[in-house]
């Protein structure tokens, strides 16, 4: 067996034993229960080594297993806290790093994408990653403008893992089947549509000309931007792209960990400014809001820092050229308390399909964690708000359960959909109060006032 399939089948064989070693635990937790151990202290014990096994599972193997990981741990703060509690810090590791891949291989790399002549324009390079992803990492460097005497500057080499692309798909393949099997550390999380939105927009995120494209598009929206920043794109070529380089020593993971409320109010603001003035500014969506993609930037004038973002590989190309005006409207009518206008208008972008009978009034309590936040003037995001929105939507006994069954997600909104969860749980992990309603009016079609 050659070396590419002998570490392929290593790693299906690694991501398949994750449920097994899930079930494993539970009986471990069994025997000891029996022997004595309160059942509190086992579940902890046994909730703790599973997450030490499929964090660091996943991390190794960086690809779709990383990428699943890192899905996942932006909805960390809708889970119980016991059951958080010992998954946190894997989780956070994951958003922020991943093991190195060799020097030698970065500059094999950059002589197939950039050409052999790479060295004449990036003058310097650090053989150590500044940071890894899940199927790329980053390595500081100086690039010279123009071969000669040409203006250098400090940029970010972001180099694509070589067979990035199979193991992507080959991890979320696995992860897909194995779901149901890793669904019980996440309880109320359901996984499989999940890995299946992942697989949907794999191929777009392997491909560093369109993300190239997106990250220009949005770095001239924001390039006047007091507060926000988004590298300029200076070079691209296949598994190969070249930014402007960003000072940042943290990202929202430390701000998450460590920040003051002055901190998290702050940057939780101007998160959800970009997130809904990106869409109106490009016409795209930036879909992957884990804290590792937002950085902290120091402020020219010394006060609280900007925002900087990373990582435009995942984002939603929008129909309309912005976010639906249906959905800023339909969010106006459920602050409205207009339970028949709402259903209708959600029959109308077909979330409620022809002959399916729903109770009005069930509806809009279902859809409150999409509407609660623009209700007041400032919404205090926090893990316990989350927490409840999940438990009353994912719990059998409650009716809304049942109306969960009845809702069809069209396919325009499954990104954007995915896209609001992740960022809620950002906010709720941040802890943070925004003027969410203030934001929509300025930013989100339909929601303003006629």
């Amino acid at each position: 067996m050659t070396e590419l399939p002998r570490k392929a089948a290593a790693r299906t064989a690694r991501l398949a034993a994750l449920p097994l070693g899930y079930a494993g635990r539970q009986a471990m937790g069994l025997g000891k229960r029996l022997g004595g151990r309160p059942a509190d202290a086992v579940l902890t014990e046994v909730q703790q080594r599973t997450a030490e096994q499929l964090f660091r599972t996943l991390g190794e193997l960086k690809g779709g297993a990383m990428k699943f990981g890192q899905a996942l741990s932006v909805l960390e703060s809708a889970l119980p806290e016991d059951v958080a509690a010992p998954y946190r810090e894997h989780l956070t590791a994951l958003q922020d790093s991943a093991p190195p891949m060799p020097t030698s291989t970065v500059r094999e790399q950059l002589t197939t994408h950039l050409g052999a002549d790479w060295p004449e324009r990036l003058v310097w390079l650090d053989g150590a990653p500044t940071a890894a992803a899940s199927i790329g990492q980053v390595h500081r460097g100086r690039w010279r403008d123009h071969v000669g005497d040409g203006a250098e500057r400090d940029v970010a080499v972001k180099v694509q893992y070589p067979g990035a692309g199979e193991a992507l798909m080959s991890d979320l393949r696995q992860i897909a089947r194995v779901a149901r099997g890793v669904a019980p550390v996440f309880p109320g999380i359901d996984i499989k549509p999940l890995v299946a939105e992942l697989q949907d927009r794999a191929a777009d995120e392997l491909d560093y000309h369109l993300e190239a494209e997106a990250q220009a598009a949005y770095a001239e929206a924001f390039a006047d931007h007091p507060h926000i920043v988004v590298p300029a794109v200076v070079a691209v070529g296949g598994e190969v792209l070249v930014t402007e380089w960003m000072d940042s020593a943290h990202s929202l993971a430390h701000v998450i960990r460590e920040g003051t409320q002055e901190e998290r109010d702050h940057y939780g603001e101007l998160f959800v400014r970009f997130l809904f003035e990106g869409p109106r500014l490009t016409g795209m969506l930036h879909a992957d809001p884990h804290p590792g993609n937002f950085r902290v930037l120091p402020a020219p004038d010394g006060g609280l820092g900007r925002l900087g973002v990373l990582d435009f590989g995942a984002v939603a190309r929008l129909s309309q050229g912005q976010l639906p005006e249906a959905m800023g409207r339909l969010i106006r009518i459920a602050l409205e308390s207009d339970e028949e206008s709402l259903v209708a208008g959600l029959r109308e972008e077909g979330f409620i399909k022809d002959r399916i009978e729903v109770d009005p009034a069930m509806v809009l309590t279902y859809l409150a964690p999409f509407v609660e936040p623009a209700a007041q003037e400032r919404f205090a995001f926090t893990r316990e708000w989350m927490r409840e929105q999940f438990e009353r939507i994912n719990d059998p006994r409650a009716e809304s359960f049942t109306l969960a069954t009845k809702l069809n997600l069209p396919t325009s909104y499954l990104l954007i959909h995915r896209t609001w969860l992740g960022a809620l749980g950002l906010l709720s992990q941040l802890g943070a109060s925004a003027p969410f309603r203030e934001i929509l009016e300025e930013s989100l079609p339909g929601f303003a006032d006629e």
